[in-house]
């Protein structure tokens, strides 16, 4: 039998596809092994949002070759389509598809001979269909990831998603409703909507959208909890969450990305909100779920941000004061226009912000957490942790640890939540 390994970099789509694709693989008499053990084939599904996330694409890659280098290497994702010759010019791969057809990844592998090098990336722009990729189950989980879009039309200015992934394309309903109901029979509880830009959902269908199926999700039985991924701020007006509201399964974590807190800032990276209408979707989403966790991302050193600029991000975070944050440094991409800018910030300069960023969001972690002490809450556990602890996530995104010597993994259990250390919730199970 012949042997299959995966590397996946980057976000929840991405890991979605690397499931997609394993299973197309096991379907095809593979087996499926680690990437650190010799196989026939290696597929590195990359990532291209930081200069970061290319570099480790290209370490995995080389990492396979010198594995076995007899295998046949393919390269798909962001990184390979947007830089294709790039990819195929580092020794050993044999294979580049970038973020479509990946349906046919097997047969086009079974092509080639480790000699092979051929570029099968196409112009993802034309792109107008969105191309089903299958899940029925996830080794080793208990939370599921549905895909139901593809594509993003906002062309935020330092952003290379948009060339990687092409314009919006929406999963038809029957499709992600079905296997929502194939999950649900093996054993998953929570269903996760992932997508490029989850709020576009149903724009280019007509017919739908995505608080139409969030409410038709609900009504699968079985399904205990659905969360989103992360969100546009402009989809969350008064209508959609007065809509998204009635939902009884709906989690009450909230990712919406703000980028910078500060107007001007904004402007230069071509974001559609002003940090005033941010503040107010926060307030409505607040008003309609108690206890609602509201999280970000927040770049720091965009091109052009001064002291002052970065200061009035500063003020926004402890305005809004966030349950977590994802900080990140602004990573120059070739082909943005934001790269293209002369004024750029210097290394240390964007070091040193985001280290203040990240102290400043978790004093508002912490706080956050500290009004949960000695609450009862149901927790999805997921894992086993380290000092015989099981680990799980409250449906506000708590991470939750309890002592338990049982087996929790996939269950949903009340637990009693008496401290937070390091951003994690200890507790003890509740018994009736």
């Amino acid at each position: 039998m012949k042997k299959a390994a995966f590397y996946t970099l980057g976000c929840k789509v991405n890991q979605y596809e690397t499931e997609a694709m394993t299973e197309i693989f096991k379907k095809k008499n593979y087996e499926i092994v680690d990437f650190s053990e010799k196989a026939d084939v290696y597929v590195i599904n990359t990532c291209s949002v930081t200069n970061i996330g290319d570099r480790k694409s290209r370490q995995m890659i080389r990492r396979a070759k010198k594995t076995n280098p007899n295998a046949i290497i393919a390269v798909t994702g962001c990184y390979a389509q947007t830089a294709p010759d790039e990819v195929l010019s580092i020794d050993g791969v044999n294979l580049v598809i970038g973020t479509k057809e990946r349906a046919s990844i097997v047969e086009r592998v079974e092509d080639l001979t480790v000699k092979s090098s051929v570029n099968g990336v196409g112009d993802i722009m034309t792109n107008h269909e969105f191309e089903e990729l299958r899940i029925n189950s996830y080794e080793g989980r208990t939370r599921a990831y549905i895909k139901i879009q593809e594509g993003c039309n906002q062309f935020c200015s330092y952003c290379i998603i948009p060339y990687a992934r092409g314009p919006v394309r929406s999963r038809r309903e029957e499709s992600v409703l079905d296997e929502i109901g194939e999950l649900v029979k093996n054993g998953f509880s929570e269903m996760i909507l992932v997508g490029i830009h989850v709020a576009s959902y149903g724009a280019d269908l007509g017919n739908t959208s995505l608080a139409d199926l969030i409410l038709k999700v609900d009504k699968i039985e079985g399904v205990k909890r659905i969360r989103l991924s992360s969100i546009e701020p402009m989809t969350l007006d008064h209508e959609f969450i007065e809509k998204i509201s009635r939902s009884k399964k709906l989690c009450r974590h909230f990712h919406i990305s703000l980028q910078s807190g500060c107007d001007a800032t904004l402007r230069r990276m071509n974001r559609k909100y002003t940090t005033a209408e941010f503040a107010q979707i926060v307030k409505g989403l607040r008003e309609a779920f108690d206890d609602a966790a509201i999280t970000t991302d927040i770049m720091v050193g965009f091109p052009g941000e001064t002291d002052e600029e970065f200061n009035e991000t500063l003020k926004f975070i402890d305005e809004i004061k966030f349950a977590d944050a994802h900080v990140f440094q602004y990573s120059r991409r070739r082909g943005t226009p934001a790269a293209k800018r002369p004024d750029q910030i210097a290394p240390e300069v964007k070091e040193k912000r985001s280290r203040e960023v990240i102290e400043r969001t978790k004093n508002h972690r912490d706080e956050f957490l500290s009004g949960f002490i000695g609450k009862t809450m149901p927790v999805l556990f997921e894992k086993r942790a380290k000092n015989g602890e099981y680990e799980g996530k409250t449906d506000n995104y708590i991470t939750v640890r309890v002592q338990s010597a049982d087996e929790l993994g996939g269950q949903i259990r009340d637990v009693i939540l008496e401290n937070a250390e390091n951003g994690v919730m200890k507790g003890a199970l509740q018994f009736e």
